[in-house]
């Protein structure tokens, strides 16, 4: 799992979230720290093989040069144009071995002060999986629980209750002003 955060225009950004890293990862990867108000896109990668995907090469010679956007006859100029603007990219296709399964599950988590909201995919229902392996890390436990703790009633009573608050600080604030 290798996951980053993003900013406008920028897919991989700067910092990294390495699981599983290998020994040059440790190496090269520096400390980061998580900030508020930070968008990261998680890309979870599960595979039944080693665990080592590699990217995808097309087959076709066509498709290899449209892809890499050389050929501007077959490309188009439109398109070719957007790529020098890098404004198309291209995005790696991940594959194992042809006997192993290869599943890629991608999300982006906006970083609020009340905690972490996923904002892109569907939800994931963990009913429906079923595994012989379970999270040993109490820490990891406990901020999963915590995500999954949340529920949308609760966060529709808090927002009511902050307009409750607002309504009640501009009576307060309203009458202030009067007497003054």
């Amino acid at each position: 799992m290798l996951s980053h955060p993003l900013k406008q225009h920028v897919i991989d950004g700067e910092k990294t979230i390495i699981r599983n890293p290998t020994d040059q990862q440790k190496k090269d990867h520096e400390k980061d720290e998580f900030e508020v108000y930070e968008v990261y896109t998680v890309d979870v990668l599960v595979s039944s093989g080693e665990g080592k995907a590699k990217d995808y090469g097309l087959k076709m010679k066509t498709s290899r040069a449209f892809f890499t956007f050389e050929d501007e006859k077959k490309a188009r100029i439109g398109v070719v144009e957007c790529a020098k603007h890098e404004l198309l990219q291209p995005f790696n296709v991940l594959h194992e071995k042809e006997s192993e399964f290869f599943a890629q599950f991608k999300f982006t988590v906006l970083l609020m002060p009340n905690g972490p909201m996923r904002i892109t995919s569907s939800p994931l229902k963990p009913d429906l999986y079923k595994s012989e392996m379970e999270v040993q890390d109490a820490e990891l436990k406990a901020l999963l629980e915590f995500c999954k703790s949340k529920s949308p009633e609760k966060k529709k009573k808090k927002k009511a209750s902050k307009t409750a608050e607002n309504a009640t600080s501009g009576e307060v604030l309203e009458e202030n002003e009067a007497g003054d």
